[in-house]
């Protein structure tokens, strides 16, 4: 009987000591970051049957558990891996929309400087130093592009960077997840596969850091370990084995870092982008595709289509010296690229790229793919594909030809129509009087002409003819006849005769248009000659500075400034967007850490209440030793 007392009592002395020590780590734990709250399970031991019924033998302890609730975890976990997204997204983005904001560093003031040393020229066509100034103009508007485009480049490295640390970081914490996976293993397999609590906090915590870097997701298995995974399913965490990811060059573009999986074979896969998301990684990642890539790509177009529209009209005019103009801007550098993938049959063959419309530009990016009966073209920006039987194709602005490339199975290229379009700008000229300002024609009328006929000043063709004749004196004489008609000498090949007249129509020869309105007289004569000694003359000028108010990008829907405008608009927005998502990610997160910590998180006023339970459940069991000690000495001493 007493031996019973005893068992009982020395079962519940040790269940209040496990009780307190239990509460002891608690208290000691309760800053400790990641620690879930530990209790104990008590049950009672086997009763022993007698003929008066069962009787009890105490209590034992069954197991200390941590209290803990997957499913909140999971969302600190959801929350979490989005508010770091937006965290890493907003101070990237924040970069850029600084830089095309600032009144000072931005695009805006260069081009209304631009255009205002044009309309300077116009209004003195003769002034050199009025033809210097549109010049050095026109080279801060270079630099302007230049410097930007370099900060753009610059702020691509840095993420390129950024990604490459992520990396080394996230390796780190999947190695010590595999770690701390074995260490459980072990732990669980000596204690009768009793829950290694405190290595399952610190596993949950390492996760949970992880989760910050990259979305992951877990699946427990048998032997109670974690096994990670990233994107759609690649493994990063398998039980003891981890993975390992690598910052590689893309295979298409050597500029930019991707991530690839290393399998402890040592066999790599590039992981798309489109699968990494959450995370400073997956913050940095859809930074660079939403955000930079647009941007980069919309200054280039701006720079590109501002370019070649003024080579265009730039062509059609007259310098100081009489000479036709040529490129005002040179973007021989400045055009399209088509980048091989590394892996094609024949790296360093690629199709021709070339703008065949820059109204229809896009900001987008392209991949071709040849897949040996068609070819596929994907648009990046929102992957809209389009199938191809042959090239030449035209799409978006830009035709793709095959130019040498012999097209093999499985070849695919990264075409990039205006990524280059900002940074590669330059300047052609550097003389102020091979600027064109002038129209390289000129007419007359006769002073013998006795009709009321009238002669406009004639304008130029685009683009310029190619047969050198538009400076080629051409005299239009008008005959006797009823209605009138007139003849045409110095067109350069079979003069035309008896042309009809209608007053006020085009008339077209050599490269230029003029009209004639009124009645003219049987031999009226009117010339179209060289603008011989026009260094007066603005009228090319004044068609230069009318590009500033025209809308040749978007479809004909925008100028150049508020092309750019749009970028820095939409730059803004997205820079907004991002906070306020980040906020409301960030809030999210909070709140579901809090729902956690009322359930594992350590009360210290509970925790002290504990304390005391167990403390007078150990004094209880301990009185109760005493008293069977009591009762064992009595029965010895009515033996005696």
């Amino acid at each position: 009987m007493a031996s019973g007392i005893f068992n009982v009592a020395i079962s519940g002395l040790n269940a209040a000591q496990t009780g307190v020590l239990t509460t002891s780590h608690n208290i000691a734990n309760a800053s400790t970051t990641g620690y879930s709250r530990q209790q104990i399970v008590q049950t009672t031991n086997t009763p022993q049957f007698t003929g008066a019924g069962f009787i009890g033998k105490g209590t034992n302890v069954e197991t200390i558990q941590r209290v803990y609730n997957q499913f909140l975890t999971g969302q600190v976990l959801s929350a979490q891996t989005g508010a770091a997204q937006m965290d890493s997204y907003l101070a990237q983005i924040r970069q850029i929309d600084n830089l095309l904001a600032d009144p000072n560093a931005g695009l805006s003031p260069a081009l209304a400087d631009f255009f205002k040393g044009v309309q300077e020229v116009a209004a003195n066509p003769a002034s050199l130093p009025a033809r210097q100034a549109m010049l050095s103009a026109s080279q801060s508007l270079v630099g302007r592009f230049q410097s930007i485009d370099q900060r753009l480049r610059e702020i691509r490295e840095g993420v390129n960077s950024q990604i490459t640390s992520e990396i080394t970081l996230i390796n780190s914490y999947a190695k010590q997840i595999a770690d701390v996976n074995q260490r459980i293993i072990v732990a669980q397999a000596a204690g009768s596969a009793q829950p290694a609590n405190d290595l399952l906090d610190q596993r949950d915590q390492l996760i949970a850091d992880l989760n910050k870097e990259i979305r992951v997701t877990t699946l427990e298995q048998a032997d109670g370990t974690f096994s990670v995974f990233i994107g759609n399913g690649q493994p990063l965490v398998v039980g003891a084995l981890n993975y390992s990811l690598q910052a590689v060059a893309a295979p298409d573009d050597p500029e930019r870092t991707i991530v690839a999986l290393r399998s402890p074979t040592g066999a790599t896969i590039n992981i798309p982008e489109s699968l990494l998301t959450g995370g400073k990684l997956g913050g940095l990642i859809a930074f660079r595709a939403e955000s930079l890539d647009p941007v980069q790509n919309g200054l280039g177009r701006i720079a590109l289509t501002l370019a070649q529209n003024f080579n265009d009209q730039h062509q059609l005019g007259q310098d100081l010296t009489g000479l036709l103009g040529g490129n005002y801007f040179d973007i021989s550098q400045a055009g399209p690229v088509a980048m091989a993938n590394a892996n094609n049959a024949v790296p360093a063959q690629s199709p021709t790229v070339t703008i065949s419309n820059l109204g229809a530009l896009t900001t987008s990016d392209y991949r071709l793919t040849y897949a040996g009966g068609n070819y596929t073209l994907t648009r990046l920006s929102d992957n809209v594909t389009q199938t191809y039987a042959t090239l030449p194709q035209s799409v978006d602005g830009i035709t793709i030809a095959a130019g040498t490339w012999t097209p093999v199975a499985g070849d695919s290229f990264l075409i990039q129509p205006t990524r280059n379009g900002a940074g590669n700008l330059a300047l052609a000229i550097s003389d102020g009087r091979n600027i064109a300002a002038a129209a390289p024609i000129r007419t007359s009328t006769a002073l013998t002409n006795s009709g009321t006929a009238t002669v406009s000043a004639g304008t130029v063709n685009a683009p310029p003819p190619p047969n050198g004749n538009l400076q080629q004196a051409v005299t239009i004489t008008f005959n006797n006849d009823t209605p009138r008609t007139f003849n045409v000498s110095g067109t350069g090949s079979g003069d035309p005769t008896n042309v009809p007249y209608t007053a006020g129509a085009d008339i077209t020869y050599n490269g230029w248009t003029i009209k004639i309105a009124g009645a003219p007289a049987g031999g009226d004569v009117f010339t179209v000659a060289t603008n011989s000694a026009g260094v007066s003359d603005n009228r090319n000028a004044q068609l230069l500075g009318a590009l500033q108010t025209k809308s040749p990008m978007v479809g004909g829907t925008a100028s150049y400034q508020s092309a750019y405008s749009q970028i820095v608009s939409q730059t803004g927005n997205k820079t907004r967007e991002v906070e306020v998502t980040g906020k409301a990610q960030q809030t999210l997160a909070d709140q579901a850490q809090i729902e956690v910590d009322k359930v594992s998180g350590v009360n210290l006023d509970e925790e002290a209440a504990n304390l005391l339970r167990y403390q007078q459940a150990y004094q209880a069991s301990a009185k109760l030793i005493e008293i069977a000690g009591r009762l064992f000495d009595e029965i010895l001493a009515i033996s005696r």
